[in-house]
């Protein structure tokens, strides 16, 4: 069996086996949580850039389907695991996990001890990594790992955006009576984010992430969606004019994620990198308007800066593990942003009311 190297820009490395594609990687070394989904976190844009750590033991064991893409391939630089299972037994099983990897070449490492990486993540902060299975030099490794500039700076949606529009419209018309169109800015768009809106009868148009205001207003949209995405929000500018373009015409806005944070910044706010980040699926986040505790999904590495948001922005959610912003609301523009993924369902419906919302503010303007 091939060995593989994982080495850290602070000089740490951890040997083990290849499991995904032969040859190298280079990115920003993060840890999820979740407990299942790794086709889902290995295939969502906003993973581009970052090497993937799963702090749960046992990947592959339900296989891989056609089915669970989140976009049209994967992005993640790569990925990290305690132990790949030699059996793949769901019924759902199209492709082995190790064939999914070597398909979509991904370059990741199994047999090493997660929980010591995790817990130098925590301590030192998100660092920057090189996967190799050319294991004769370390140090070269290591060098390669430091060569790494890191995601601040990185304007890395208008790279994993479509090029194109392209439409979606459903079929059903389970909750209006007239379909309402909505332009959905794909900054790394995931697909079950179009199809959560798909199901309120809504007719959907995806749009590049540098598109211009008068394309997108020559659609007579009822409601801007700006979608998750990677990288650093404030390089943005193009989808930062916008917005604010949006906001003073006050059509409805709804961002999540990156969406959110390019909508904070617009507002005025800006955004800092965090130390680690949040990335899994049991995430606590609560409602500051009910009181409640949402279990979330969560994939960010910057967070709105509270200190800067003006007067004019309500904060509505927060996160139980740092007390960091998860929400913010405009008091004169019907607009609001959610920084995790309510799409993802980990709760599994505790945040789908804020899809609702937006579909109630459209029919409202």
């Amino acid at each position: 069996m091939k060995t593989a190297v994982l080495a850290l820009e602070d000089g740490t490395f951890f040997k083990g086996i290849s499991i995904g594609a032969m040859g190298n990687s280079t990115g920003e070394v993060v840890f999820n949580t979740a407990m299942t989904g790794y086709q889902e976190i290995l295939t969502d844009p906003s993973y581009y850039k970052q090497i993937v750590t799963l702090t749960y033991p046992h990947i592959g064991n339900t296989g891989t389907n056609n089915e669970d893409y989140e976009s049209r391939k994967s992005f993640a630089a790569g990925l990290v695991i305690r132990e790949a299972s030699l059996l793949s037994s769901s019924w759902r099983n199209e492709t082995d996990f190790r064939d999914f990897l070597i398909n979509e070449n991904i370059v990741a490492i199994a047999d090493i001890d997660t929980r010591k990486l995790t817990n130098h993540i925590r301590r030192v902060g998100s660092l920057a990594g090189h996967i190799t299975t050319d294991t004769n030099d370390v140090d070269h490794a290591i060098s390669k790992a430091k060569l790494f500039p890191g995601l601040n700076g990185m304007d890395l949606a208008k790279e994993v955006s479509t090029k194109i529009n392209y439409e979606f419209e459903s079929k059903q018309d389970n909750h209006t009576k007239d379909h309402l169109t909505i332009v959905a800015y794909d900054f790394g768009i995931k697909k079950n984010i179009i199809n959560i809106l798909s199901k309120f009868g809504c007719k959907i148009i995806i749009v590049p992430a540098q598109t211009k205001t008068d394309e997108v207003l020559s659609m007579k949209p009822d409601g801007i969606f700006l979608s998750n995405g990677p990288g650093d929000p404030e390089p943005c500018i193009y989808a930062i004019e916008s917005i604010k373009e949006y906001l003073n015409k006050k059509i409805p806005i709804f961002g999540i994620c990156l969406g959110h944070q390019l909508l904070a910044i617009a507002s005025g706010a800006k955004t800092v990198k965090m130390k680690f980040g949040h990335h899994g699926a049991n995430h606590p986040v609560k409602d500051l308007s009910t009181g409640s505790v949402l279990i979330t999904s969560q994939n960010h590495g910057f967070t709105v800066d509270e200190m800067t948001i003006p007067s004019n922005v309500k904060i509505t959610h927060r996160s139980l593990f740092d007390n960091s912003v998860q929400g913010i609301e405009l008091k004169d523009s019907p607009a609001y942003g959610f920084q995790g993924h309510p799409e993802a369902s980990p709760g599994p419906h505790d945040v789908s009311y804020l899809f609702e919302k937006f579909i109630k503010l459209m029919s409202n303007a």
